[in-house]
């Protein structure tokens, strides 16, 4: 899971939540949190931790609401990147979460249960 960082410390904890929520429904599953700045760890880092035990595949999600700058050019660029660095290892580049049909609904149905549509 990759996040834009912030200089605040309680910031990442949606995206710490997020991840302890995925733990839980896939067991085993490795899943780690990195961050483009302002926060630790970065993508490099997890990615070399996931690359010194044994990973073979790493999917990146961008924990975006949108493709802005950072989803559409700095973090393509990080992946080729790693890319050329770990050729034994399968990168996936997802496209930013709030773009995938499950999170809208799941945005729009928390929209709707405040009462104001």
């Amino acid at each position: 899971m990759f996040a834009h960082g912030s200089r605040d410390p309680l910031w990442r904890a949606p995206i710490e939540a997020v991840a302890e929520r995925i733990r839980t429904l896939a067991p085993g599953a490795a899943v780690a949190c990195a961050y483009l700045e302002y926060t630790e760890p970065t993508l490099e880092t997890v990615v070399a931790q996931l690359a010194g035990s044994g990973a073979t595949a790493i999917a990146v999600w961008p924990m975006f609401l949108g493709t802005g700058r950072h989803a559409r050019d700095d973090l393509p660029r990080l992946v080729d990147a790693l890319r050329a660095q770990h050729p034994g290892i399968d990168f996936t580049l997802q496209a930013a979460i709030a773009e995938h049909p499950d999170v809208l609904h799941a945005m729009a149905a928390a929209a709707l249960q405040s009462g104001h549509p």
